[in-house]
Order: C-alpha cells, then structure tokens, then sequence
C-alpha cells in the first residue's frame, strides 16, 4: 500500500501513556444517513481525508466486499472496509494492546485470590478491556488487551486456527526424535494433541548447575489448558521458563516484561483481515472473557 505506507506503520517500542480521549465521527445536520467514506477513514486515522479520496478514486478501496470509487458514498462505523485487501477499523471505540506479561503476573482482571493481576496494565484506559486467552502465571509474554469481542472470539478460539509459537527451556537434551513426537501427536490425559511445527534452537549445559538444558520452538493452535508445559512434560522435559513470542501475526519484538502498547495498524489490519475472513466461513459466537483455561 504505497500511498497507505506510513499510515499504515506506527511504531512503537516502549509503554505508552493512553490518550485522554478518541474523538467519534458526528453526522452533520441535515446530512443522509451515514458519513462520507473519506470523512470517516479520516477520523479513524487511517489518512487524511484528501489521501483517503485518492485511494477510493484509485479502486483501492472495499465497502463490505465491493470496491467503492464514488468519493459520496455514505458509510457507518459497522460497515467493513479494507484498503489493497488489508481490513481497517473504522469504530474509534475499539482498541487494540500488546502486552508483555511478566512470570508472576496472573490473566486475570481482578484475581479472586488476591494476587498480582493485569488491572494493573488496564487501569490507565478508559476502555473496559480483556484478555484474549490466558497465559498461566509461570509463562510470560505476548498477550492481547481489547474490547473487541468478535476479534477476540477468533483470535481465542482453536477452531479458527489462529498459530501461537513458544520458546520452551527445558531440562534434557532434546533429539530430533522427540521433536517428531511433537509433532506427530502425542496422547495426553484430555486427548491427542499435535504441535502444529517444532524445532531445535540450541543445546547445552547451565553454568551454575552444570544440568543439560535445550531450547525449544513451538507453534501449535490450541487452547488448551498448559498445553506447552503438559506435551513438553509427557515427552520427558519438563520445562524451566516459557514465553509465548508470537501470537498470529503479532510478534514480541524488544517490547520489554510489563511494557504494553497500542497495536500499529499494520498489525492490526493483519488481525482485522483474519477475523473478517475467518468469521466468512464460521458461525460467529461472542467472545466470553474468561472461557479458555492457561493454554501455556
């Protein structure tokens, strides 16, 4: 998306204060249901409203699947529009977070039993955000914060195939054979289950213990409840430390243990498309914070 470059590419490295507000596009009196196509993908800050003309003249623009050209159709913040076949978000009310959650650090907005919990990341937005999913309180790394509950129910849900991948130190010195019983399936208490890929990252000896320890890639979509820990565990490794690094198309990248951030809109068009293309050929149920068990 040439013109859509650097609107499309927020970076961002480190935690971020919320903005006090997100201004909402307001219809104008005596204006026909909807706002200018334009109008609203400038609100949203996808461009400017001039840049935002130029890509719907151009045919680059989507209205619910068709491509729009007329600079006076009307649209509302529901419709779904995608620019070059990446969606965007028109709804300002959404939002969209990374964080890197620490070990200690429970998935829980409010833990019951009075341990350390993520209220402390979410407490700063105005927006009643959840998890999507769960990481165990001994795994850190990438987690969502949204309020989003459609692209939440995908993101969560395994029927829709969306890949995690894991970085697993464990105890042993892992053969490649073992690695194929990763992903060749394995029988677990609650059923069969196969990595969807696994591989060697490196091999050796603790420096204070002298104890062989490996480390371990794993992608899988499941959501069970520790599934990483319990494969790793039944194939003879249990492991030491564990964090989840990618989640879909999202990567952790230098984002730091406890530091959280706004979604740039090149990832979050990448997880937009995913839910919209995922929900095309599903029946959608929404999204119940709290569901899924720690799935690592």
């Amino acid at each position: 998306m040439d013109q859509m470059g650097s609107t499309m590419s927020d970076s961002h490295t480190s935690q971020q204060e919320p903005r006090a507000s997100r201004q909402e596009p307001r219809f104008e009196p005596g204006e026909p249901e909807g706002i200018r196509l334009q109008k609203l993908m400038a609100a949203a800050g996808i461009a400017s409203r001039r840049v935002s003309e130029d890509l719907i003249s151009a045919g680059r623009v989507e209205v619910n699947g068709e491509v729009v050209t007329e600079l006076g159709r009307r649209v509302s913040d529901t419709d779904r529009v995608a620019v070059d076949g990446v969606a965007i978000q028109l709804d300002t009310s959404r939002r969209y977070l990374m964080l890197n959650k620490p070990v200690g650090i429970v998935s829980s907005l409010q833990d019951d039993r009075g341990r350390p919990d993520l209220s402390r990341y979410v407490s700063r937005y105005e927006e009643r955000l959840f998890n999507v999913g769960r990481l165990d309180a001994q795994t850190s790394g990438l987690l969502i914060l949204t309020n989003d509950g459609e692209l939440a129910h995908v993101l969560a849900h395994p029927s829709f195939g969306v890949m995690k991948t894991y970085i697993a130190k464990v105890e042993g010195r892992v053969s490649a054979k073992t690695i194929g019983q990763l992903t060749s399936g394995i029988d677990l208490e609650d059923g069969p289950i196969a990595a969807d890929k696994a591989r060697l990252l490196g091999q050796g000896a603790d420096s204070h213990t002298g104890r062989e320890e490996t480390m371990v890639e794993i992608t899988l979509h499941s959501g069970r409840n520790r599934i990483v820990r319990r494969m790793l565990e039944e194939v003879g490794h249990p492991v030491i430390d564990l964090v989840r690094r990618q989640f879909g198309p999202l990567h952790l990248g230098t984002l730091a243990p406890g530091e959280i951030r706004d979604l740039s809109k090149d990832e979050l068009g990448q997880l937009l498309t995913i839910s919209r293309n995922a929900k095309g050929g599903a029946a959608h149920t929404e999204h119940a914070p709290g569901d899924e068990g720690d799935d690592a």
